[in-house]
């Protein structure tokens, strides 16, 4: 095998739209798919990044990442296999910087969502493809999001301010 896909999920729509991505990467390159989910403690508590020691908070948090990243892979990958060996990984860490230190080698290839970025979410949270691409010591694969998104964050918009759907905006 020469190499590995590394690949950031959370399981939203575009994070799946990658690791597919992904996937396809790997069997094209005949590499290991490697899938990272991040994650932190609530409020960085004593769980946090920083603090060592095993407290409760901590294993629950733990054990809540990796039955969330089963469901992510069974949500993807279903009774179909993508068809190359596949390792999940938990990490607890900025997404970013999950994705970053996992990639070691320079032949390594890292796959990363772009997502929808509406300008309060860009000044709340910084964007991961964006920290990847600066920061990783490999290739980064940057997959915008699926166009089924841009459909469904305009019906979540007509939610939220109670608009009526109108169906002639579904038949494009």
């Amino acid at each position: 095998m020469r190499g590995r896909v590394v690949a950031g999920t959370c399981g939203s729509l575009g994070s799946l739209t990658a690791l597919h991505r992904a996937a396809a990467e790997a069997r094209a390159r005949d590499a290991e798919l490697w899938v990272v989910l991040a994650w932190q403690p609530p409020l960085g508590g004593p769980g946090s990044r920083g603090s060592t020691g095993g407290t409760p908070l901590l294993a629950g948090c733990r054990d809540a990442a990796v039955e969330q990243l089963r469901g992510i892979l069974d949500t993807a990958f279903g009774a179909s296999p993508p068809g190359v060996h596949l390792a999940g990984l938990t990490v607890r860490a900025t997404p970013g910087a999950a994705l970053v230190d996992t990639v070691r080698d320079p032949g390594d290839l890292l796959v990363v969502g772009t997502g929808t970025r509406a300008p309060l979410l860009r000044a709340l949270r910084p964007s991961v493809a964006r920290y990847c691409l600066a920061h990783a010591p490999c290739p980064v694969l940057a997959v915008p999001p699926s166009p089924l998104q841009a459909d469904l964050d305009a019906v979540h918009r007509r939610n939220v301010w109670r608009r009526p759907l109108d169906a002639g905006d579904l038949a494009r």
